[in-house]
């Protein structure tokens, strides 16, 4: 009986959705190594290949045994003082509990006694035998496949015509291979086999037989020919796109975008990357639409040249490989043509009319039913920008923010962004340059909505970033203000990503902008908000700015002692968190957050008013005098260099006060009895803890 080998497990299925296939992939491998794991057939060293193209789903796993060891079960039945009566025979309740496990009295000497907590219990110990490998197989097979993450569940019927099975596209077969064996498991209706189906058209034989478990990629491509490998015929794709690219020369290349390409992997099995063209006139469109509309609706690659200009040539990933591909190509041509036909003619219409003369219907598109019109958010998109540019201390910049917020919704009325949303700012930057307004404004309009997503630009200009901020933050007051914040995993306006946005121009650009004063602000635009909204606003943008200061490596400690001070130049908060984590890593400073933890106890449990004031005259001992002179000296010192911006130094400075620290704690009653000494103290410390936490709230460091 051989001891291991390996598995191969394939469903042949109809097209599936091609978004999902690589995650489907993946999750269908996985399940299966994580299942057969847990039943002692796969351990940790079983390597687990996934495959997937659009009409399968395989795993290929390595060292599987073809059936799990035996183990033992410890059943804990009762405490020994019930199971056992004071001559230690067995208890009514011991023999009755013996007899539901279907055990014998004999039974009763056998049982193991171990501590169980305080009290001492009766074990049974039972041997299982291990499943084998058909049984394992089975019940990995059935666990894997309820537990894809299926977008949308079909309901069909099988052969018998009467039998229904619920999966995410109709199977048709079903491999089990345990070498060159085949492993009799059912799945979706379907017995385990050894033969599937290659590509549709170009397979060699209609059935294809697998021999082992290990010539299934090969097998499948050279007698089905098909890539069963998602990254192997990804990689092929990547590879014949850069060729066609090299072959028209000129420095062209296919335009990168990873989801178009996981897209074209999971709707090809042999992928052949042909060129196409169209015609040049068709370039006065402005590129990005011309750009979407291959992608989105073709799903093609068009080629730029080196300065990433759109040229006429495109890249089709074809699904057969004919010996003359010039019917493929031609009718990819004329499928094309239309497309960019009716881009041009939005293009054409649009530009008959003034983007200012769409302003007005705004006002008869709803933006929300609690909020008005998007002609009613200009307006208040407006105010807030104005009031934006005015703190900024720039008339021109209030002006050209306000120009662009007064037009920055008005291409939604176009007919190319009616038929292409993505387009939304862009082509309202394309018809602001048409109608000869000035570029800044023109690009504030386009990018108004930047950020868009993790990891886009920011806003380019000014106007732009002026014009951003008002656009993200009237949305946040807006929602906030009637209620709807996002919850667990929903946010259906996006409004976690628009705080986002908000608190990466803020730290990126550093604009002199208070994060609380902008909140402020855009929640005055709601007369109807409730009265929490903007500390609930405010509070939001912290999380939203400490989750993305995780995420870039500052620990928990570090970000909760500079933002519990809620600092209002955000762009100051990498330097405070530098100078944090400098300051942590002194000798001197779990002592000092710990006398900081200590300090803010102190002074939050004062039963009277505490002011940070000292009186000289009535410091008596020693260690208060030597505190107080060294808080003095290192406190001017540490306060010139927080004005000026070296927090790091700040922080550094005010770490020789550790040792007076120390010795105040050690020789000075604090909670005097005399309530003169004891305000004068509290008022010492209450000088101290100012001092020392102008950077960050040292305390959050104490462990």
């Amino acid at each position: 009986m051989k001891t291991h080998d390996n598995l191969l497990v394939e469903l042949l299925v109809e097209e599936l959705p091609p978004k999902a296939l690589r995650k489907l992939g993946h999750a269908f491998a996985e399940g299966l190594a994580e299942q057969l794991r847990a039943q002692g057939l796969a351990s940790e060293a079983t390597v687990v290949t996934a495959y997937a193209s659009p009409r399968r789903l395989a795993a290929h796993l390595t060292a599987i045994a073809p059936r799990a060891p035996e183990r033992t079960l410890a059943q804990k039945l009762m405490p020994v003082s019930v199971g056992l009566d004071a001559q230690g025979r067995p208890s009514p309740a011991l023999l009755k509990k013996l007899q539901s496990l279907g055990l014998a009295e004999s039974a009763a000497g056998e049982l193991r006694r171990a501590a169980d907590g305080k009290t001492e219990a009766l074990f049974h110990d039972s041997r299982l035998r291990g499943a084998t490998l058909a049984e394992g197989l089975q019940k990995a097979l059935s666990e894997a496949l309820a537990g894809l993450p299926i977008p949308k569940v079909m309901t069909y019927q099988l052969a018998d015509g009467w039998t229904d099975v619920k999966f995410v596209r109709p199977a048709h077969g079903l491999v089990a291979l345990y070498g060159a064996e085949v492993v009799p498991v059912r799945a979706l209706g379907l017995a385990a086999g050894d033969t599937t189906q290659g590509h549709r058209f170009e397979a060699a034989s209609d059935v294809v037989r697998i021999s082992h478990a290990d010539a299934y990629a090969d097998t499948l491509a050279r007698e089905g020919a098909v890539i069963a490998s998602f990254e192997a015929r990804r990689a092929e794709i990547v590879r014949q796109l850069a060729a066609a690219a090299e072959r028209v020369g000129g420095g062209v290349r296919p335009i990168e975008d990873e989801a178009l390409l996981d897209e074209v992997t999971a709707l090809v099995e042999r992928p052949n990357v042909l060129l196409c063209e169209f015609e040049p006139q068709f370039l006065q469109v402005p590129q990005e639409c011309l750009i979407l509309t291959m992608k989105a609706n073709q799903k093609y690659f068009p080629l730029v040249d080196g300065e990433g200009r759109l040229t006429h040539r495109f890249l089709v990933v074809s699904n057969i490989r004919p010996e003359d591909p010039s019917a493929v190509v031609g009718g990819n041509e004329r499928v094309v043509r239309p497309r960019l036909a009716d881009a041009k003619f939005f293009f054409d219409q649009d530009r008959k009319k003034p983007l200012s003369t769409r302003v007005d219907g705004l006002a008869r598109v709803v933006y929300h039913n609690k909020l008005g019109t998007q002609g009613e958010r200009t307006q208040r998109v407006r105010q807030l920008a104005q009031a934006i540019g005015a703190q900024l201390g720039n008339d021109h910049l209030a002006w050209q923010a306000d120009q662009a917020a007064s037009l920055a919704k008005a291409d939604l009325l176009t007919d190319m962004v009616g038929e292409f949303p993505e387009l939304q700012g862009t082509m309202g930057r394309y018809y602001a340059l048409a109608d000869g307004l000035d570029a800044e404004i023109a690009d504030a309009i386009e990018d108004h909505y930047k950020p868009r997503f993790a990891g886009d630009s920011l806003p380019r200009g000014q106007a732009g970033l002026v014009l951003a901020l008002a656009d993200k933050l009237e949305t946040l007051a807006g929602l906030f203000g009637i209620g709807q914040l996002p919850s667990g995993d929903k946010d259906p306006f996006a409004l976690r990503r628009h705080a986002l946005g908000v608190v990466r121009m803020l730290m990126e650009r550093d604009p002199p902008l208070s994060p609380t004063a902008l909140v402020a602000e855009a929640v005055g635009l709601f007369p109807q908000a409730a009265p929490d909204t903007a500390t609930l606003l405010s509070e939001f943008i912290y999380e939203r700015l400490a989750g993305l200061l995780r995420e870039q490596g500052y620990s928990a400690q570090e970000v909760e002692a500079v933002l519990t001070l809620k600092p209002q130049r955000l762009g100051e908060v990498a330097r405070r968190l530098a100078a944090v984590r400098a300051f942590a890593s002194l000798p001197e400073a779990p002592a000092l957050a710990a006398a900081n933890k200590r300090i803010a106890n102190i002074l939050r449990k004062s039963q009277e008013p505490v002011s940070a004031q000292v009186d000289a005259d009535l410091l008596q001992e020693p260690a208060e005098r030597a505190l107080h002179a060294a808080t003095r000296e290192r406190a001017a010192a540490a306060g010139a260099q927080f004005e000026q911006g070296d927090y790091t130094g700040s922080l550094q400075t005010l770490a020789a006060l550790r040792e007076p620290v120390d010795a105040f704690f050690d020789h000075v009653m604090v909670n005097a009895e005399d309530p003169a000494l004891r305000r004068n103290r509290h008022g010492l410390l209450a000088v101290l803890h100012q001092s020392m936490n102008r950077v960050a709230d040292l305390s959050r460091l104490a462990a």
